[in-house]
């Protein structure tokens, strides 16, 4: 499956087919998704998409970003994939199959192509993995690889059970205080939501994306009813909020924020409870945080928030490193070096 930025009728059954394959398939996101590419096209990215199919159905896959970083060069980045069958039903195979396609496409670019860089929702490295390199370090081009999810297919009393006992109890300190949740995902409910996320940002310290990612993402989900915007509201102000995507069986928090005043009502327990107990109803199996630090790292840069998040329980998810496989050893040295290190955290 190649050239599917295209908009013909016969690649927008492509798509359709392989953003089904994606939904029904538990180890991948919304990243290797067909409005993905879509977005990521906003901010310059080119994709093509590589499938594998048996007797007409996809089996594996990987929706494919093209990048630059450095003049003369370009790299290659699969998010949340490649999407492979387990080892035992062809997973080797299929990787194979992948690598063996992506070298071909690498040799009729005009250009040179650095690296690719994967970073598939493992849990362990499978034994057909050869040559890639763990990334030196974290830069704009990766995403979280420890994660907190929630299983939503257990009965809310038993969710609330199984959360630490200051996180139960801030939740009934939050409802005590009055604070309320609503979703609202409006022309104001956006101005609202970047508001708080710029405060955030500013008291944190932290590089913000700009308001034109935000507004390109909720205007690209909304008619597929795949994003929501959520406010916990105290004394008629929306003092915390959460952006929440809607994926295959999954509801994700991308991003978020909240204010530093009335921290004492604990508006962020309740808030994302209440997402978790509309997630639930919808139907989703999981909550998936989107990001923590290791367990074993409280100088970690996300440690506050990652303690926050785990007062919910859960399960976490420690997913393999994103890995680089290098193409070109000048030219990837040379990305190396323009990126400097750079630190990207997720939304909280």
């Amino acid at each position: 499956m190649t050239g599917l930025a295209s908009q013909a009728p016969a690649a927008i059954d492509r798509w359709s087919a392989w953003d089904r394959f994606l939904a029904s398939t538990p180890r991948t996101g919304f990243m290797q998704s067909s409005w993905w590419a879509d977005f990521r096209a906003t901010a310059g990215f080119e994709h093509f998409g590589l499938t594998l199919r048996d007797r007409g159905e996809i089996v594996a896959g990987a929706l494919v970003l093209k990048g630059w970083r450095v003049p003369g060069s370009c790299f290659y980045y699969i998010q949340d994939g490649p999407v492979l069958p387990d080892a035992d039903a062809g997973g080797g195979q299929a990787f194979e199959f992948i690598l063996e396609t992506l070298d071909e496409q690498r040799r009729c670019e005009t250009e040179t192509v650095s690296h690719v860089r994967i970073e598939p929702r493992w849990q362990s490295l499978p034994g057909f993995v050869s040559g890639f390199r763990p990334a030196a370090f974290r830069d704009r081009y990766t995403e979280p690889r420890h994660t907190l999810c929630i299983d939503l297919r257990q009965e809310e009393e038993t969710i609330l059970a199984r959360m630490k006992p200051k996180g139960r109890y801030n939740i009934r300190l939050a409802q005590k205080h009055g604070v309320t949740v609503v979703e609202d995902t409006s022309k104001q409910g956006l101005a609202d939501f970047l508001r708080l996320y710029r405060r955030m940002t500013l008291r944190r310290g932290i590089e913000a994306k700009p308001a034109d990612y935000f507004r390109t993402l909720v205007s690209m989900l909304m008619p597929l009813q795949q994003v929501s915007i959520f406010f916990a509201e105290y004394e008629d102000r929306r003092i915390a909020t959460a952006l929440v995507v809607y994926f295959g069986g999954t509801a994700t928090y991308f991003f978020g924020a909240s204010l530093a005043r009335h921290r004492d009502v604990m508006a962020p327990y309740l808030l994302h409870f209440e997402i978790i107990r509309r997630a639930r109803a919808m139907g989703y199996e999981w909550y998936d945080f989107w990001g923590i630090s290791p367990k074993d790292e409280p100088n970690h840069p996300w440690w506050n928030f990652s303690e926050f998040k785990r007062k919910f329980g859960g399960v976490e998810v420690e997913l393999v490193p994103t890995l680089d496989l290098v193409y070109d050893p000048a030219a990837y040295d040379r990305y190396v070096a323009s990126c400097g290190g750079e630190q990207a955290p997720p939304g909280a």
